[in-house]
């Protein structure tokens, strides 16, 4: 009995639309593990084009796989600057849905 074939799971194909895209990033988020968010970014990044990301944010391509890979440990300022590269932005909302003031 031969062994069935799995292909690779590129989580990418199933991010057809834009609002795929941002659901993606929001579950990512939601998760709250800074390993799962930079490796979705990436995941993102990798979609869009990572040599123009790379390119955009004055850091080496392969250096950005790296740093945006489930083992990666970007820094912060790398990843605002990967988040604008890719078409996001960082907004804060209240977890509690209380305001201040």
């Amino acid at each position: 009995m031969t062994e069935p074939k799995l292909e690779r799971y590129d989580v990418t194909d199933f991010l057809e639309v834009e609002e795929d895209v941002i659901a993606y990033l929001n579950a990512a988020l939601e998760d709250g593990h800074p390993e799962v968010i930079a490796h979705a970014i990436g995941n993102i990044a990798r979609m869009r084009g990572m040599s123009r990301i790379a390119k955009e944010c004055g850091l080496g391509r392969e250096s950005l796989y790296k740093s945006l890979s489930e083992r990666g440990n970007p820094e912060f300022g790398t990843v605002l600057r990967v988040l604008k590269a890719i078409g996001f932005q960082l907004r804060a909302e209240s977890a509690t849905g209380k305001t201040q003031g």
